[in-house]
């Protein structure tokens, strides 16, 4: 282990966290699979979780170095299978009807990663090709061991570092435990695909397999087979005559536009789980792990984007003040100044020369600064964009731009959601929501004046005095907003 470690090309920061990891590796006797890569054996031995770890930084060769996300590049896909005979008793379980009379053909595992593995089959009903997904057995148990650790982890490093607090550990953690419970619940995944097949279903270039809702439980799900290119062989796809710098903008684009437009996107980007079909579109697989953000984060993120895309350090400041996520006590413009030399080096830097570890330890910095808190709700968020960037970098390293790319999907959102005519938009939609109350807005008056006369309770009749006044107040805004409208 050590003497790969100490050929790895990657950053001294990297080989040092890759020797922790493999210490545990040594000290436990876990052997892992001997035909993996050291380090991906010494992932794979430590846990299902730590391998999420280890698939993120595959997308990442600026970070962690080409040789080493390319040892990564097994996780995401390519991890041993468990034994076909166990998966075929998980599905007769779960479906209530043996594998044979459900499929005509049922193949080896052709894909599996840190949670499930995939076959291909055929409905025996219809003849059409399936891919079905299994859950690995006791995943349950060995993800709750991991997660025990991180929680204790978290703890102690809380403890010992009281500067680390601001990052919120164990809320990170928690966040993370949400994640993974729905990801090992196959009936999520299912609705996942099903609600984001739905919203993707007008994008050009963009496909999601159809779910077959009867065939799907807790540990099995099956949908139609995808065929098509890894976005990750990248040999395959030149070969194959597939435009590598188109396909470099369609992923972080349809990104932007499902977390902009539709406030759901998918949060596991990865290659292993994007392939490319003859015709040129993106498929996208494994729904397991989805990102969910509400309107009002989208515009604080558009806003953000444009910002940085304009170069308008001060405007990306006042937007960071506005939603909270810097403490009000600290000056404005020293943070604008402080966000200038973070974006300021992006611009007319060519792509290959941008190293996104630099960036990511300077924006680090300037959090750190100005005593910024982790965000759990903008967690997925944000490793999905570092993710995504890294995909579309690894098909086009020489060129690729997130600034430029970005544009086209931020400056449609802003258009359509930032502005008079949004404005108008929000303040009808107030209106029918208020109009829910009317019926009840003479009770709420009632009670708030007998609570001003002390016959309520003084504790219950504040808030009933702020309804009132918030309710009276955005009704007539909101009336007049929609007599405007009308004109």
């Amino acid at each position: 282990m050590g003497a790969v470690l100490e050929n790895l090309d990657a950053p001294p920061a990297v080989r040092m966290g890759m020797r922790i990891l493999g210490w545990p590796f040594k000290w436990l006797g876990l052997r892992g699979d001997p035909d993996l890569p050291p380090i991906t054996r010494a992932l794979t031995a430590l846990g299902p979780a730590y391998i999420k770890f280890g698939q993120i930084l595959s997308t990442r060769p600026d970070v962690v170095g080409p040789e080493l996300a390319q040892q990564l590049r097994v996780l995401q896909d390519k991890l041993p299978a468990f034994p076909t005979d166990k998966a075929k008793a998980t599905i007769a379980g779960e479906l209530e009807q043996p594998v044979d009379a459900l499929f005509s053909e049922f193949s080896d595992a052709v894909a599996a990663a840190s949670i499930a593995q995939v076959h291909r089959a055929r409905l025996r009903t219809t003849g059409k090709e399936v891919a079905v997904k299994v859950l690995r057995p006791g995943i349950e148990r060995a993800f709750k061991t991991d997660i025990d650790a991180f929680y204790l982890a978290a703890g102690l490093i809380e403890m010992l570092s009281p500067s680390s607090r601001r990052l919120r550990p164990r809320d990170v953690i928690k966040h993370f435990e949400g994640v993974v419970l729905r990801e090992l619940d196959l009936r999520i995944e299912s609705s996942a695909a099903g609600e984001f097949a739905a919203n993707t279903a007008e994008d050009e270039g963009f496909d999601v397999p159809q779910i077959d809702w009867f065939l799907c439980s807790r540990h099995v799900m099956v949908m139609d087979w995808a065929e098509g290119i890894s976005l990750g062989d990248v040999d395959a796809l030149r070969s194959a005559g597939h435009d590598l710098k188109a396909l470099s903008v369609c992923v972080l684009q349809m990104f932007l536009r499902h977390a902009l437009r539709d406030g759901y996107f998918h949060a596991d980007m990865h290659q292993g789980n994007l392939k490319v079909a003859a015709n040129g579109d993106i498929v996208a697989l494994d729904f397991g792990i989805m990102g969910r953000i509400d309107e009002y984060t989208r515009r604080v993120y558009a806003e953000i984007l444009m910002g940085f895309i304009r170069r308008d350090y001060r405007r990306i400041a006042e937007v960071h003040f506005e939603a909270g996520y810097v403490p009000a006590d600290r000056d404005i413009d020293e943070f604008a100044q402080a966000l200038r030399s973070v974006g300021e080096p992006i611009f007319g830097m060519e792509a290959s020369r941008l190293s996104m570890a630099r960036l990511l330890s300077r924006l680090f910095d300037v959090t750190e600064q100005f005593g910024m808190q982790t965000r759990t709700e903008l967690i997925l968020l944000q490793r999905t964009m570092v993710v995504v960037e890294g995909v579309a970098r690894s098909l086009d390293p020489e060129h690729m731009n997130i600034w430029e790319t970005a544009r086209p999907e931020v400056e449609t959102y802003i258009r359509d959601n930032i502005g008079p005519a949004a404005m108008i938009r929000d303040l009808v939609r107030t209106a029918r929501v208020l109009s829910r109350f009317g019926p009840r807005l003479p009770q709420m008056a009632e009670e708030a004046l007998l609570a001003r006369a002390n016959v309520l309770p003084e504790p219950k009749a504040a808030p009933w005095r702020a309804r009132i006044v918030y309710a009276l107040t955005g009704a007539a805004i909101a009336l007049a907003a929609v007599a405007v409208a009308q004109l």
